[in-house]
């Protein structure tokens, strides 16, 4: 099964080589990894976003606040790695070949 298409170009890459180094073959696991991939996406929405336009924005009254974005950034950041928590990754696969690590 491929990437879904909705995906940046950088998601899909990622898709693929988490799902043919862990073999993720099953249906929940690929639901945790599309939601992974979705908020990567964001993520890096967000921080193009402010990168183009700075850590802080004026507002209505000319006074700096942050911006809106980085919040969005925070929690982008945090639901993939909740996601990518949830599939039981290691940092590195424990076996030479493909599949899943051990669960803990």
């Amino acid at each position: 099964m491929e990437a879904p298409k909705h995906l940046t170009k950088e998601a899909r890459q990622w898709w693929e080589k988490i799902t043919n180094e862990y073999d993720i073959t099953d249906q929940a696991g690929r639901l945790l990894l599309q939601t992974a991939m979705e908020a990567h996406d964001r993520l890096k929405q967000a921080q193009a976003a402010i990168k183009r336009d700075g850590a802080t924005v004026k507002d209505r009254f000319d006074q700096d606040k942050p911006h809106p974005l980085l919040t969005t950034e925070r929690d982008a950041r945090s639901q993939m790695m909740a996601a990518l928590k949830a599939l039981n990754l290691d940092l590195e696969p424990l076996q030479n070949g493909p599949g899943r690590p051990p669960g803990r």
